[in-house]
């Protein structure tokens, strides 16, 4: 069993099913909740040297994703962080966070910035056990984030080493 790392284009038709699954999840969970504060993305922002995505390969079959693109001039903002749905609760994702946080140190960044759905606690336990910061009352039910003033995203920070970007 191989498994590595590789760059890829955002536009990339082989990336395209795997994308289209992942919004499919998110429409499946939230309906509409997020189309009216839907941001246009750009393919450049996820372009070396500002932005990156990555997928992790095995045996040449992506089995989990991740993206980085620049929020501000010191901080990265993680995006599309999938795994496949038969290889979950594996420490993939966990993985693909480490590996976006070791490239955005290399990149120049020092921070990490990233927000997940007020329906997604596997995500929330995720960030929670890399070290991230919640922006949020953890100690509160998350559907109130949906709620005015809330717009249901939950915000996570995470300062970044610079020893992050020596290791392998």
């Amino acid at each position: 069993m191989s498994e590595h790392f590789r760059d890829v284009s955002p536009e990339a038709s082989e990336l395209q099913p795997v994308l289209n699954g992942l919004f499919a999840e998110y429409a499946a969970r939230y309906g509409d909740y997020f189309a009216k504060d839907a941001e246009v993305e750009l393919t450049e922002w996820y372009l070396p040297p500002q932005g990156l995505f990555i997928v992790l390969e095995r045996d040449g079959k992506i089995i989990a994703t991740g993206a980085y693109k620049p929020f501000d001039a010191h901080t990265a903002e993680i995006k599309r962080i999938w795994t496949d749905k038969t290889l979950r609760q594996q420490g993939l994702a966990a993985r693909v966070v480490q590996e976006l946080e070791r490239r955005a140190v290399l990149a120049g960044y020092s921070c990490i910035y990233l927000t997940t759905g007020f329906r997604q606690p596997e995500a929330v336990r995720l960030y929670l056990s890399q070290g991230y910061d919640a922006q949020f009352d953890l100690q509160r039910d998350p559907e109130t984030y949906s709620l005015p003033p809330f717009d249901g995203r939950l915000r996570f920070t995470k300062a970044l080493s610079v020893a992050l970007g020596k290791s392998a």
